[in-house]
């Protein structure tokens, strides 16, 4: 399964925020598992970093950074996100449509965010981690 994390996940796992974290953690060590792939994109990886660059100074954040780009992938966020983000006018915010299309054009089944409203016009699946949690994890273990 190829999961696109918005930049709320990151920035929740970088920054250790709770309670998000306890899920948000566990979503990105699937990084590490065979069946799920991870990406994001070059504009979640940016927020993230200005969040934990405000915690954490330039340097631990670059480091945050670096070893997070490790463990997933970094969909692409090209000309032909920027004008399907510009020709469907379903999407209001610019940066929720480039997301989308780059985890469109990295085939990703599923978005992982904590503003599921944000992305209302999508095609593909969309829920926070929680629930995602709980479809796709929890519910793997008791079987």
């Amino acid at each position: 399964m190829r999961i696109f994390l918005d930049a709320n996940i990151l920035v929740s796992v970088l920054n250790k925020e709770y309670p998000l974290f306890t899920t948000t953690s566990r979503i990105l060590s699937l990084a590490d598992k065979n069946r799920f792939s991870l990406y994001t994109s070059p504009v979640c990886l940016a927020i993230a970093f200005y969040f934990a660059e405000k915690k954490f100074r330039s340097v631990k954040a670059k480091s945050k950074i670096q070893l997070l780009c490790e463990h997933i992938h970094i969909a692409s966020a090209n000309e032909n996100t920027v004008f399907k983000t510009l020709e469907t006018p379903a999407i209001n915010d610019f940066e929720d449509g480039l997301e989308y299309y780059s985890a469109i054009e990295s085939k990703c089944n599923c978005i992982i965010t904590e503003d599921v409203d944000d992305f209302h016009f999508s095609k593909i699946e969309v829920l926070n981690s929680e629930d995602f949690f709980k479809k796709y994890l929890f519910n793997k273990k008791k079987k």
